[in-house]
């Protein structure tokens, strides 16, 4: 073949010899050479290309990417798109529905840090809901893990949240998402496809809901599985074929279960199709050459309902499992998908079709011509049915609707609108819009404004051309229907897409969009009274959550309390919480674990008097010496193993002491609160502000027989401050250390009971009365 003549491929992105070889194997076998980013008639590209390359798109130009895939494959977005999709069917046919049934497949989602605030109410709403963390754009299972309490979700906008499906379906005890390829293969009209075989990747541990720390039990990504070295078979996959024959011989019927999915998948890209062809008219990008690969996870729970998890762009094409654990099957699963994709799309395809032929025979015959080459990759849309999905379009293309009818033989009801969010505004004869939902303002000319007018009333898009024809023929020459008729469903579709308009709903059942009986609602509630370090405080705040964390803390507010009471405020922000003191900013973006310890620190600070130092540390106080302590400084999460130690062996925790140089002893109790998982509150056992004689220092957790003065005032330099909030001075630490050297000092070692009793009982004998 003359090289004049060569048809060019073009590998790029993220190369990896794994991602691309069969798209290269499948072209260099028909004859195609390799070539680069500036020549080439195919491109095969992992990740997202350059809006360059997009443009150079057409019947003859394809590329494996369509602009607005990120609708679909990023978390955060794919939630969005759906939520959508739910927000505008509820609208149109209610919230109790067939419509919204369907749509029921997608675990509810949080997105930080605008969602910050709804989780923790959902938390708190189901406090036996399992959480799981994902970052929005990651793959290969990059930062995802289960959440102990919802509160440590990060804040970050990079970052969601979502229901745990916390009831899979197993394979021989293991848990297991499908993989399913799903072909985005044209935009308008839109046609879309799943590909017969898939695989069921299995996590390589024995599925344990208790068992939240273990990765491979409840993440099924064969990046992660695969660093299982316990594992027998760390990586397993097994083809979609031997997973409908298990099914069977389990006595399910997986014909139901897969119609279910192949629901489910064609509403997910239904979802993200505005933003799919929004982009490409933005961009000027032909999407007859683009097409789109996607590799969707669909987890099945223990009921056999499937849902859907994420989407995933340019799914990997490499082999995963090893030979015993489905390796082979893999590879040739995966060949022969590149291979029919190839010859779907029409890459070796000389034909071009017409640009202006979109007539309905046109479009028939395309889409029937590219079914019979689909090899096994099953058409999703449109099906037998095509009605059935069209509903849940914001707008149908006009395309759309000519191949829905010449597919069913029949004719349509024509959708008819409704203003959406919208505000009309006349100026001398002259019609402009407002966006009151994106506030943008939209003039428009005579025909549009005609069209408009038309549409708002309720009329068809059959009726507006109709009209519009009648129109436009008093002493002119009559217009071309068709373009007319292509003019009227664009602007239409335009408009539905920013919703200006909507389709008109289907029983009237329209609902707020916050009419949520199962979520709690914050509303206007009574001050509380909070206690701290021998103050009390009036807090004042509409979250349940943060109530909820302090609830170890709280008082009723009494009527007889004294309204003069000195006020605390949590206000929630985006993300966050904002502290305020008599009025005064304290603190902001505190997240909900953090209001219990920043509560802590401000307000222990705020009793001392001038001078003093503040000392988060812990104090044992045996029962029988109620006059003498034990001082144990104190770092991290160590609160309640110090508690469970102690209690046992006679002795009561306490909290904080308030120090000055002058007067190192007695030093007053603050009594400050416990601080336990998640920061929650509650109050310890002693009354503030008592005088206790500090008869020794010990470190908790430490193996050597005596701790030095330094290292004792090197752990509790950290938990010193004034009430100002600055660290100790010259002096303070001078005078702390001569105080440490001159007490009595040993260590408790945290995991040897015993050993903790005998150093208390030696080191302290002399504090106790006699015989303890």
């Amino acid at each position: 073949m003359p090289s004049s003549q060569m048809r060019h491929y073009w590998l790029g992105g993220k190369r990896a010899d794994e991602q691309d070889r069969f798209f290269r194997e499948a072209l260099e076998a028909r004859g195609w050479v390799a070539g680069n980013a500036e020549n080439w008639q195919a491109g095969w590209f992992t990740g997202t290309p350059a809006l360059e390359q997009f443009r150079k798109l057409s019947p003859t130009c394809k590329l494996n990417h369509l602009p607005g895939n990120n609708a679909l494959t990023l978390k955060n977005r794919l939630y969005q798109s759906l939520a959508a999709l739910r927000e505008r069917m509820s609208e149109r046919f209610g919230p109790v529905s067939p419509q919204l049934e369907r749509l029921d497949f997608f675990p509810h989602t949080y997105l930080m840090p605008d969602d910050y605030h709804a989780l923790q109410e959902a938390a708190l709403t189901n406090p036996e809901q399992c959480w799981i963390l994902k970052p929005a754009n990651a793959s290969k299972g990059k930062g995802i893990r289960l959440l102990g309490d919802a509160a440590d979700a990060p804040r970050q906008s990079n970052w969601l949240v979502q229901e745990y499906l916390d009831n899979p379906h197993t394979i021989r005890g293991h848990k297991y998402v499908l993989r399913l390829y799903v072909l985005l293969a044209s935009l308008d009209p839109l046609r879309l496809y799943v590909y017969r075989q898939g695989f069921a990747k299995l996590a390589s541990a024995l599925y344990d809901r208790d068992d939240k720390g273990n990765p491979y039990s409840h993440l099924t990504n064969p990046d992660i599985n695969a660093r299982n070295m316990d594992a027998e078979v760390p990586v397993e996959f097994i083809d979609l074929d031997r997973y409908r024959a298990w099914l069977r011989e389990q006595g399910h019927d997986y014909q139901v279960l897969f119609e279910r999915i192949h629901d489910q998948l064609t509403l997910t890209v239904i979802a993200a199709l505005d933003n799919f062809r929004q982009r490409c008219a933005d961009e000027g990008v032909d999407s007859r050459g683009g097409y789109e690969l996607l590799g969707i996870d669909c987890l099945i729970d223990a009921d056999l309902k499937p849902w859907i998890l994420e989407c995933n762009l340019s799914p990997s094409l490499g082999v995963c499992a090893g030979p015993d654990s489905g390796g082979p099957v893999e590879e040739a699963v995966k060949r022969r998908l590149v291979e029919d994709l190839v010859a779907l799309v029409g890459i070796d395809d000389q034909v071009t079709a017409s640009v202006s032929d979109d007539s309905p025979q046109a479009l028939l015959d395309d889409a029937q011509r590219e079914l019979s080459r689909a090899g096994d990759f099953l058409r999703l849309y449109p099906g037998a049915e095509p009605a059935d999905h069209l509903a849940f379009f914001t707008l149908p293309s006009r395309q759309d609707w000519q191949l829905a009818e010449a597919l069913t033989e029949t004719p349509l009801s024509e959708p008819s609108l409704l203003r959406g969010d919208v505000c009309e505004l006349i100026d001398n004869d002259c019609l402009a819009l407002y966006d009151t939902q994106h506030a943008g303002l939209l003039s428009l000319n005579d025909s549009a404004a005609l069209i408009w007018l038309l549409a708002s009333e309720g009329e068809t898009p059959s009726d507006i051309v109709a009209h519009l024809h009648q129109a436009s023929q008093n002493g002119h020459p009559p217009p071309d229907r068709d373009a007319l008729e292509r003019h009227v469903w664009q602007c239409l579709e335009d408009w539905c897409r920013q919703g200006l308009l909507r389709q008109a709903p289907t029983r009237e059942s329209a609902h707020r969009k916050d009419d949520n009986p199962t979520s709690v609602r914050s509303s206007t509630l009574a001050p509380a009274v909070l206690s701290i370090a021998g103050r009390t405080w009036a807090l004042h705040t509409d979250s349940l959550p943060a109530r909820e964390r302090l609830a170890g803390i709280l008082t009723p507010w009494e009527p007889g309390h004294d309204p003069a009471s000195p006020r605390l405020e949590l206000i929630q922000e985006t993300g966050g919480y904002r502290l305020m003191v008599d009025a005064a900013l304290v603190a902001s973006n505190l997240s909900l674990a953090a209001i219990g310890p920043r509560l802590i620190d401000e307000l222990g600070r705020r009793a001392l008097a001038e001078g003093q130092l503040m000392i988060d540390a812990a104090l044992l106080v045996h029962r029988d010496a109620p006059e003498s302590a034990i001082l144990v400084p104190m770092t991290g999460d160590d609160w309640q193993a110090l508690r469970a130690m102690a209690e046992p062996l006679g002795y009561y925790l306490m909290r904080g002491i308030a120090w000055h140089r002058q007067a190192p002893s007695p030093a007053s109790v603050l009594a400050l609160p416990l601080t336990l998982p998640g920061g929650r509150l509650i109050t310890l056992w002693a009354s503030p502000r008592i005088g206790l004689r500090i008869a020794g220092v010990a470190a908790w957790g430490d193996d050597s027989a005596q701790p030095t003065p330094l290292a004792l005032l090197a752990a509790l330099l950290p938990a010193s401050r004034h009430a100002d909030t600055s660290p100790p001075n010259g002096q303070d630490v001078s005078s702390l250390l001569e105080w440490l050297t001159e007490l009595p000092r040993f260590s408790l070692p945290g995991d040897h009971p015993e050993l903790v009793r005998e150093h208390l009982e030696n080191g302290m004998r002399h504090a106790l009365p006699t015989g303890k």
